[in-house]
């Protein structure tokens, strides 16, 4: 029993202990564990965020390239280059006063310079103003065929003109010819000078490519073309001198400033020292080879220059001398005949003088269209810098060969309206190219500056281009245009159907891109994007609207709405529905919200003011703006002119800028013909204290406080009081609607439709005869030509005014 009992208190005892070790050990894993799960959670939480990072990075970095990504779809443009054969070479450098280049990226290009040594006009080359000729700009331009310019630099007179010879497998041949003339036959000698260049911004020439001078002419040889050959063949006339260069020039953007580094003095019996080419010491240098080649004559006037250039697979010879005179009298009468047939302006009553001049605009128009190949800049909110848009090109016109040669999107929507008249081929083409710079989020760059020439021109605040900026969708606008008034183009199997066919993904992914990017707060609101206020501009431009420095709210704020870009939504809506009808494809959710913003109840809700009966914009805003000048924080700094503000901003409706904007629900024709606010604005059209003048519509009221104030010290008034012809056209063409509409507002229309168009027609006219030039504005004092000269953008559409082509 003792030793059972013994027994038992061992078997306790280790029974005790077994227990105690179990718990212990029990204890030990337990902690383990939880130092596993601590670890494993630890680990856990770093590679889920880790996983974040990554998504976030991964998602960042994908969002960066989206801004220069293209958009992913079947291009527009299917032929190019040498598979245009009628337009593959042209007038394509409208930049310069003359210039040749073909639809290739690396398109040898040639050109003429000319200056008078004896004086410090300097040489002319690019169209420049402060060149300050008198005049100059084509007078007759088919804009496949022929062209015909005027330069008058006094005393001389130079009329350039070209004739192609088609054919072949290389683009066929074309002639030049300079005519140089002096005022009252005097013999004053002009130094004349036509070169040939290699465009390296896409980086060196290939071996294949490359210039050359032989015997007076200028030779060549590209993967394109094979050998070309320029021959300089005097008709009429004498050269006092010859001499040519062999150069290399560091872009075409500098070929004048290496021409100049080119002269030296050579004595001459007559003339003193005279100016002649010298070899090129740069070529001496590794890795220099030749790129321009100028060859210079110095003539004396009357003198007549034919440049032909040749290819060696086109038996046919390119034309010159009498046989090129013969030539271009016929395509000058054919293309007199062609214009009447298609504007009937001799018809209509006007003087042969004043068909002339609707003859040149048109010209000027076509003969401003280029050939660009380059990547933009541009940046996104996800981009840390701007970065490169993709290599592309851009066959467009340009609003102005001296200030603006290169493109702009909502320009060429007005651009289109007069060259889809001439040749809706050459329109659809241009079209193309446009809607094959859309990107994958429906974005399209609204100006272009492809090329080292194009981008030698532009400020450097304005290269870069940022994707949350809009531009009128224009464009989108004149194709339903075409489309509406010339529906045989469009009829199925027809190659511009298919080009449309082709176009309406992007169209469509450009109207979305709209929707989504420049919505409002307020349903069925929009807002321009990009308006900043940096404490100087006494009201900040909105760039993106296409009317820079219109007033709008005075203090930019996520609240806006434009009254405008709502009714570019509603033209933009009809103009999907249009296009999607005659494809046959499904065009109701473009109806549908076409008619919710024909809806009058909501537009009058969001900008209808019942105190000054006028549409306007929406947003933070004050009156009591004024520009002052800040004292200098230091002696030896400049003084500042700022915005000074004395009574804070109110969200409001911006009555007081009563202007372009607030006829917006007019000129794209959102109102109903029987609209009580269209007869409340017919009303008071015509008031002279407000828009009216006698030279057009003045985009700003002469009643609001900032009618022709400047926008900053340096920023003189732009679209404050000025009269634009892009947007008398758009109120003409509204006029013209509502007078053939039944209503009760179709008599006034129509009255304000003639004295409106009178006017307009009058002025440009008038001002074209007494400065020899179209100009980018009128003054709405005076109707004197302002801003930039030659303007002949939408300042061309004249010609369809004159011919009530709407």
């Amino acid at each position: 029993m003792a030793r059972l009992k013994k027994h038992a208190a061992i078997h306790d005892k280790h029974g005790n202990n077994n227990e105690t070790s179990s718990s212990s050990a029990s204890s030990e894993a337990s902690d383990k564990k939880k130092s596993f799960k601590f670890f494993s959670g630890w680990k856990t939480a770093v590679g889920v965020i880790c996983l974040l990072v990554a998504i976030y990075v991964g998602t960042l970095g994908y969002l960066e390239t989206r801004v220069n990504t293209p958009f992913d779809d079947e291009k527009v443009v299917q032929e190019s280059g040498l598979m245009v054969p009628d337009r593959y070479w042209g007038s394509y450098r409208p930049g310069v006063y003359m210039g040749m280049k073909s639809r290739e990226p690396r398109s040898p290009v040639f050109g003429l310079m000319w200056y008078d040594f004896t004086t410090n006009n300097g040489v002319r080359h690019w169209c420049d103003q402060n060149d300050n000729l008198p005049s100059y700009g084509w007078l007759r331009h088919d804009g496949v065929t022929f062209g015909e310019q005027k330069i008058e630099d006094p005393p001389h007179t130079i009329v350039t003109s070209f004739v192609k010879t088609p054919g072949g497998d290389h683009g066929g041949h074309w002639t030049v010819r300079v005519n140089v003339t002096a005022k009252g036959d005097i013999k004053k000698p002009l130094m004349l000078v036509w070169y040939g260049a290699l465009d390296e911004s896409l980086g060196p020439a290939a071996p294949q490519s490359r210039l050359w001078a032989e015997g007076g002419a200028l030779l060549g040889h590209t993967p394109q073309l094979l050998n070309f050959r320029l021959n300089l063949v005097p008709l009429t006339g004498k050269i006092i001198h010859r001499s040519f260069s062999e150069a290399h020039a560091p872009g075409l953007h500098l070929l004048k400033e290496k021409f100049i580094s080119l002269l030296k003095a050579e004595r001459h019996p007559k003339y003193g020292r005279l100016p002649v080419l010298a070899p090129d010491d740069e070529l001496n240098e590794k890795d220099k080879e030749v790129n321009f080649v100028s060859i210079q004559l110095f003539v004396e006037p009357p003198f007549v220059l034919d440049v032909v250039y040749t290819t060696e697979d086109l038996p046919t010879p390119p034309v010159k001398g009498d046989e090129y005179t013969m030539v271009l009298e016929a395509k000058k009468r054919s293309f007199d005949q062609e214009f009447e047939d298609k504007f009937g302006l001799a018809a209509k009553g006007y003087s042969q003088d004043d068909v002339a001049i609707a003859k040149a605009a048109m010209s000027n128009m076509i003969g401003g269209i280029g050939y660009f190949y380059g990547a933009g800049r541009v940046r996104s909110q996800y981009t840390r810098e701007p970065v490169p848009y993709w290599r592309a090109p851009l066959y467009t016109a340009v609003p102005s060969r001296s200030f603006f040669p290169r493109g702009f999107l909502w320009d060429e929507g007005f651009h289109g309206l007069l060259i889809g008249r001439w040749s809706a081929h050459i329109q659809l083409d241009i079209a193309a190219h446009w809607l094959d710079l859309i990107n994958v989020e429906g974005w399209i760059p609204r100006e272009q500056i492809l090329g080292a020439e194009a981008l030698a021109r532009v400020p450097k605040e304005f290269v870069v281009q940022s994707n949350a900026a809009a531009n009128p969708p224009m464009l989108l606008v004149q194709l339903a245009r075409l489309v509406r008034a010339r529906p045989q183009l469009f009829e199925p199997y027809s190659p511009h159907r298919a080009t449309l066919d082709r176009m309406f993904t992007r169209l469509q992914a450009w109207y979305q891109w709209f929707q989504s990017s420049q919505k409002g707060e307020e349903p069925t609101s929009y807002r321009w994007r990009g308006r900043e206020d940096d404490g100087v501009q006494l009201n900040p431009k909105s760039l993106s609207s296409g009317l820079d420095d219109y007033p709008r709210a005075s203090h930019p704020s996520y609240i806006e709405r434009h009254v405008d870009l709502r009714c570019w939504m509603y033209a933009a809506a009809d103009a999907m529905a249009t296009i999607a009808d005659v494809l046959q494809r499904d065009p109701i959710k473009f109806e549908v919200l076409r008619d919710q913003l024909a809806d009058e109840d909501l537009l009058n809700e969001l900008h209808w003011s019942p105190t000054t009966e006028t549409y306007a914009d929406y947003g933070l805003h004050t009156d009591a703006v004024r520009l002052v000048r800040q004292p200098p924080k230091n002696p030896n700094e400049p003084a500042k002119v700022v915005r000074s503000v004395s009574m804070p901003p109110e969200p409001r409706l911006v009555t007081s800028a009563f202007g372009y904007v607030s006829l917006f629900p007019v000129l794209l024709k959102v109102l109903k013909p029987s609209s009580e606010k269209l007869g409340k604005i017919l009303a008071t059209l015509d008031k002279p204290d407000l828009l009216w003048s006698p030279y057009g519509l003045r985009s700003l009221s002469k009643s609001s406080p900032l009618y022709m104030k400047r926008n900053t010290k340096d920023d003189p008034p732009y679209w404050r009081g000025q009269v634009w012809i892009n947007i008398n056209y758009l109120a003409l063409s509204a006029l013209r609607h509502y007078a053939g509409q039944e209503g009760p507002h179709a008599v006034r229309a129509g009255q304000l439709h003639d004295r409106l168009r009178e006017n307009v027609v009058n002025n440009i006219l008038n001002e074209y005869k007494r400065t020899g030039y179209f100009w980018e504005q009128y003054s709405g004092e005076d109707g004197k030509g302002s801003g930039c000269r030659p303007f002949t953008g939408w300042t061309a559409l004249v010609t369809l005014i004159m011919a009530e082509e709407y």
